[in-house]
């Protein structure tokens, strides 16, 4: 049975395992893009073939934490006014948020299973990259692996280059993983690129998936860089393109995620 509703404040959506009972814990961040909601990323990505417990968080600024006043000012500045707040922010919600998920559901104590798209990538390898909670595999679908990818792509929409300066160039440090690939060597990592994606985001998780050592990159023809149908707020049928991501994820953490 689904369950909706908040850990430590953190809006979240958890299906069971088949059968319930004590079982290993996935958690996923949705995108940016269609789905992004953890309702709707949970249709999209059920992940019913894996047996554990899999609890999708709401990323900040989304569904029911609606966008921040100034908003629109993200776009005159997408690093600091939108990439960092967001993944900051997430990320250092995260340990309260799982502590609270353990004391409500039968969740074992062996190392976790993470699942990242878009956005929700940066968050996920944020989470792994940083060693706090144990993460045994982690899966990212069209992630944004380097914020400054996510920069550029925002600066050609608008048409506006990019002013960086110290600070922000810092940040975008913070969030390189393929930089940072040394941190992410201990976990068993799956890179799912949609060959329809950016053309920025394709080679970086090319780049990632050479850079960790074991890592496995898949890439999925046809699929751009949604998981579904947009505006991709509330739930709906699982796109045959999102099957494809859910069983190459579902077989990733069939072999590497701890029982």
């Amino acid at each position: 049975m689904t369950t909706i509703g908040t850990a430590a404040g953190v809006p979240f959506t958890a299906l069971p395992p088949a059968g319930g009972g004590p079982a290993p814990l996935v958690v996923t961040w949705h995108m940016m893009d269609a789905p992004c909601t953890d309702a709707a990323f949970a249709a999209a990505l059920p992940l019913a073939g894996v047996a554990a417990w899999r609890v999708h968080l709401g990323l900040p600024w989304c569904g029911a934490r609606s966008y921040p006043e100034g908003y629109e000012l993200s776009r005159r500045d997408p690093m600091m006014l939108y990439v960092d707040p967001v993944v900051r922010q997430a990320a250092e919600e995260f340990p309260a948020a799982l502590a609270a998920l353990r004391d409500r559901f039968p969740i074992t104590d062996a190392p976790i299973g993470v699942v990242g798209a878009s956005l929700g990538g940066a968050v996920a390898l944020t989470v792994t990259a940083g060693g706090a909670v144990p993460v045994a595999a982690l899966a990212l679908v069209n992630a944004a692996i380097r914020a400054a990818s996510v920069v550029e792509l925002v600066s050609g929409l608008t048409g506006q280059p990019y002013p960086w300066d110290a600070a922000s160039r810092a940040a975008a440090d913070r969030l390189d993983f393929v930089a940072r690939a040394a941190d992410l060597r201990q976990t068993a990592l799956l890179v799912v690129s949609g060959d329809e994606d950016y053309p920025g985001f394709r080679a970086d998780a090319a780049a990632l998936a050479g850079a960790v050592p074991n890592a496995r990159l898949t890439t999925v023809p046809g699929l751009a860089h949604p998981l579904a149908e947009r505006p991709g707020d509330q739930p709906a049928p699982q796109t045959p393109l999102a099957r494809t991501v859910d069983g190459a994820i579902t077989g990733w953490f069939t072999s590497h995620l701890p029982s």
